[in-house]
């Protein structure tokens, strides 16, 4: 009977232990990380130590905008804008709504563009920074208002404008009104721009679609992660239009900085000295020499 009770509830002894089956595992579901490229597996932490770049490969992993905050923004001096502004919904797509809170939940974000102002090495400057793991990054009514917005606070107070671009392209769930965020967000960097202010533009993994076609590719310096993925349409469409094959490292940072599209390529780990030297040269007074 003893024996029996111990088979309707799953367990076994083993070796004077009993064993409970239904016992969920205690390693956490996020212990180890697998490299997109090269399929090594490593410690997630080991991962986020090295700043979410594998050791072996050095493929770079995709960064939530708060992870790029910590790591491109002097501590403490971090003050976002426009954290109020909230999607709407248009053109009353189905579950468009649910699926924004979901992501905004997930990211602690209320769209896929964290804004604001902070410091880089003591340099003051606005950044705008994408996040992928918001509806792919994608840009609707809101992303391209933040945008526009940190751009303006940049122009009113004479400073650097820098964006890390992350996404998808425009989001199909606001139609039109998406596409208009292309013009708007390329207004405002025109006015920036007439006074003779720096914009930078980091390109990381992806950047696609209309923001490929506008406020991305605009900056006065374009650069981007090493491998990153870079371009409007998709291989597919382009090979079906022009009808050829095209190069395996076509529309990576590699090929564009090949090809005059990009001026530089920065690895993760030297990024921030990279653009903060270069805000300083830029600077009134600043130094001449990188």
């Amino acid at each position: 009977m003893a024996i029996r009770n111990l088979l309707s509830l799953n367990k076994k002894k083993q070796k004077g232990v009993i064993v409970d089956r239904n016992k969920e595992s205690s390693f956490p579901a996020d212990l180890m990380t697998k490299c997109p490229e090269c399929k090594k597996i490593y410690l997630t932490k080991e991962l986020e130590n090295n700043l979410k770049v594998c050791p072996h490969c050095n493929y770079h992993n995709k960064m939530t905008a708060w992870e790029r905050v910590s790591i491109f923004i002097d501590e403490g001096t971090f003050e976002a804008f426009d954290g109020n502004l909230r999607t709407s919904n248009p053109l009353k797509f189905p579950s468009y709504l649910e699926k924004v809170e979901i992501d905004a939940l997930k990211t602690g974000l209320n769209e896929a563009v964290l804004t604001g102002i902070g410091n880089v090495k003591g340099e003051r400057v606005v950044v705008a920074i994408m996040d992928s793991h918001f509806r792919m990054g994608s840009m609707g009514s809101v992303v391209g208002e933040k945008i526009t917005r940190a751009i303006e606070k940049a122009t009113e107070l004479k400073l650097p404008f820098i964006i890390f671009t992350a996404s998808g392209g425009a989001r199909m769930q606001e139609g039109v009104i998406s596409l208009m965020q292309m013009a708007k967000t390329s207004v405002a960097l025109k006015r920036h721009s007439d006074l003779g202010l720096l914009f930078i533009s980091v390109m990381t993994h992806p950047t696609t679609g209309g923001v490929s076609a506008s406020f991305a590719s605009l900056g006065d310096l374009n650069i981007s992660e090493p491998q990153a993925l870079i371009g409007f349409a998709g291989r597919r469409v382009i090979e079906q239009t022009v009808r050829e094959k095209l190069p395996d490292d076509f529309q990576t940072a590699e090929f564009l900085l090949a090809h005059g599209q990009l001026d530089a390529i920065f690895h993760r780990k030297e990024m921030r000295d990279k653009i903060a030297t270069l805000v300083k040269m830029h600077s009134k007074g600043g130094i001449s020499h990188v």
